[in-house]
């Protein structure tokens, strides 16, 4: 072995800053016991953590996942599993039972008396697992029996309580029992046993590596039988994961393919889209919009769908929601909650107005050009419009409100609002006279 080569292996090598083994076993022997406090202190953080996902908080969620205890039996288990302490093992696995049961019902008991019932995006995140997950288990747990195996024990710790997230799930399954919701129950606990299974491994691999003492003395066939059971236990938990994380890549290609039709064919033609949503496990898959002014007849629509074929979108139905009374609804208290005012146009421009109000912009200088260049504008004002998509973020769209001495002719109307789109360096503008 070159001096090179010997000067890399010490320098990654892991005997160096170990602490003292008997030290370690003893520390994780203590905090493997779920008694008294440890359950008061899982009990809160539990809490804590279905309060982050129930208001959608990621802070709030990472201060749970810093106070949990439920790294210690985990950790143990993978101790006692390299040892052969099969009596560490046993006790691991029965504190982790409890603590488990402990965090179901406390969080199913937080959801069933919470008001607040939608599932918010920090909850959905838990509910479909997969290989990158298993990646995320696995390397926290790496780090965390690291950091637990040195003398000095810097600050992985709560970096491993966060990345591994054993909290998160374990509310979210709490979320599905309390709602009746089984596959967001299962999904979640799938996770979380992903994450139990894998910090784990990545302990017994460390145990191993740095040769903790043996606690029973195995033959071959035994240590022969404790590795297949391992090997088959990956194996189970991995390959739904590479199917969850092979449908979410689908998913995905699917959604940016959806992206660039609704970019050709709406957004470049000054259709501002209002609303939008994916339906990606329907059959045939849909795409649902609906636009702020633009009107689609049947031909229109026809013709729409059957481009869909060149953007790579088979098996796909585009839905125009145009005369649906559940879309005014929507859009008219998206609009403006406190107005009751029936004509739709009102609405739309009472609370275009609003918001001017809201973003008071200094216009008079293009106000005195569309005077000179339109004389008869009399005023005219600049705010912003904000809309809502449920997929990608928000997107603001300049409202131009004017009045005038009279009703502008249509050539006038469109002159106006391409000088608007320049004068504005816009692509997208809505222009409106205010009676």
């Amino acid at each position: 072995m070159t001096d090179i080569t010997q000067k890399i292996l010490n320098f990654i090598d892991l005997h160096r800053g170990e602490e003292n083994k008997k030290s370690v076993i003893e520390n994780i022997s203590g905090t493997v016991s779920f008694r008294g406090s440890n359950i008061w202190i899982l009990a809160c953080a539990i809490i804590i953590a279905s309060v982050g996902l129930n208001v959608n908080s990621t802070a709030v969620i990472i201060g749970a996942m810093l106070i949990s205890p439920l790294m210690g039996p985990i950790v143990g288990a993978g101790f006692g599993l390299g040892m052969y302490d099969f009596e560490l093992l046993k006790k691991s696995i029965k504190n982790l039972i409890i603590a488990t049961l402990v965090s179901l019902v406390t969080s199913t008991l937080y959801f069933y008396i919470s008001p607040f019932k939608e599932a918010q995006s920090e909850l959905l995140a838990r509910t479909s697992p997969n290989i990158y997950d298993i990646l995320i288990a696995f390397f926290g747990g790496l780090v965390g029996v690291i950091a637990v195996t040195r003398v000095e024990k810097g600050n992985p710790i709560p970096g491993v309580a966060i990345a591994t997230a054993l909290m998160p799930p374990l509310c979210t399954a709490g979320y599905g029992l309390a709602l009746g919701n089984y596959m967001y129950f299962l999904g979640a606990m799938y996770l979380y046993t992903i994450n139990c299974v894998f910090i784990c491994i990545a302990t017994f691999l460390i145990v191993k590596y740095l040769k903790y003492p043996i606690a029973k003395q195995l033959d071959q066939k035994h240590q022969k039988r404790v590795k297949y059971v391992i090997s088959i236990l990956i194996l189970f938990l991995i390959t739904p994961s590479v199917y969850f994380a092979y449908q979410l890549y689908n998913q995905k290609s699917y959604n940016s393919r959806v992206e660039v039709f609704l970019q050709d064919e709406f957004h470049n033609k000054d259709y501002p889209i209002i609303y939008k949503k994916i339906r990606y496990n329907t059959d045939p898959k849909k795409i649902e919009v609906a636009f702020l002014t633009k009107k689609f007849n049947d031909t229109e629509i026809a013709n729409l769908n059957k481009k869909l074929i060149n953007y790579d979108l088979p098996n796909t139905k585009l839905i125009i929601r145009q005369d649906t009374v559940n879309l005014r609804k929507d859009i008219m208290n998206q609009i403006n909650n406190n107005q009751s005012v029936v004509d739709q146009k009102d609405i739309l421009i009472n609370s275009l107005r609003n918001q001017l109000s809201q973003y008071n912009f200094n216009t008079n200088q293009i106000s005195n050009e569309a005077k000179i260049l339109f004389p008869a504008v009399t005023s005219l004002k600049i705010g912003n419009y904000t809309i809502e998509n449920e997929t990608t973020r928000s997107k603001v769209i300049p409202v131009i409100l004017f009045q005038s001495k009279k009703d502008l002719d249509e050539p006038t109307q469109i002159k106006m609002k391409l000088w608007l789109k320049q004068r504005l360096a816009k692509d997208s503008i809505e222009v409106y006279q205010q009676n």
